[in-house]
């Protein structure tokens, strides 16, 4: 008989995760990853209202989960959030917001939108996480949903693909400066996916047809399909993974 190596867990039974954004979409889609997954998750986002019904949802699953507002662009807001909550073992950032204009017509109140969910809030969300893990000795996971477009580039979206593209900075550094601490920084980068925020897109037929163009598997994302690559991130079984991205496209980004 030999010493086979032991698979690691996808479980996370006993942690707790943060998971901002999670009122749709996505950010909806990672909560109910976690919570299936073992995770206590709590769900905020600035429109509280529309979290009782999905936290009602969930936890009718046998899973666990509860809801908090927090406007992420508000950085005392975030400290504050942080300082009275038990210590997270996992947060996702899932907020973002897109202004599609092309880039010679882009306005400043569109770009400083943009810019206050997708880096700032960002930013000083990851901050106040690792801070508090860091405190409390405690390693942790944290990870950013970011974008295809954090690779490359298309119409009428040099803000939101620039916001993106700094998102994968902000990763790598993190990832750099709190990994002594064994704090993971990771990002899934998503290509089109059927939500509320894209419906706007899909409902224009030339763009749709571009898109499938660029998709090499012939079809827009799911929900569903990122849903196992949070489990992943969040889990054991990527304990050596810190500082990269999980690419979600279906080879837009190959060629």
């Amino acid at each position: 008989m030999i010493d086979l190596p032991k698979i690691p867990s996808f479980r996370l039974d006993g942690k707790r995760a943060v998971v901002v954004g999670a009122s749709s979409g996505i950010g909806l889609g990672c909560a109910v990853a976690l919570a299936s997954a073992g995770a206590s998750v709590t769900i905020v986002s600035r429109r509280i209202n529309l979290l009782s019904n999905i936290v009602n949802s969930i936890n009718q699953k046998g899973w666990r989960s509860d809801s908090q507002k927090l406007d992420i662009t508000d950085v005392v807001e975030i400290n504050n959030f942080f300082e009275i909550q038990e210590t997270f073992d996992i947060a996702v950032f899932s907020a973002g917001i897109a202004k599609h204009t092309i880039a010679i017509e882009t306005n400043e109140n569109d770009y400083d939108n943009v810019m206050s969910v997708n880096t700032k809030g960002a930013y000083f969300f990851a901050q106040a996480f690792a801070e508090r893990l860091i405190s409390q000795n405690s390693p942790g996971s944290l990870i950013f949903i970011s974008s295809q477009m954090s690779k490359v580039g298309g119409p009428e979206r040099a803000v939101y693909s620039g916001s993106k593209h700094a998102l994968e900075g902000f990763q790598k550094s993190m990832a750099t400066e709190w990994g002594p601490y064994g704090i993971r920084v990771n990002s899934i980068c998503p290509t089109f996916i059927q939500t509320p925020l894209t419906e706007s897109t899909f409902s224009n037929k030339e763009r749709l047809r571009w898109i499938k163009e660029k998709i090499k598997l012939g079809r827009v994302g799911e929900v569903e399909d990122i849903m196992g690559a949070v489990i992943f991130l969040a889990s054991e079984s990527s304990s050596l993974i810190t500082g990269t991205s999980i690419v979600i496209d279906g080879g837009w980004t190959s060629s």
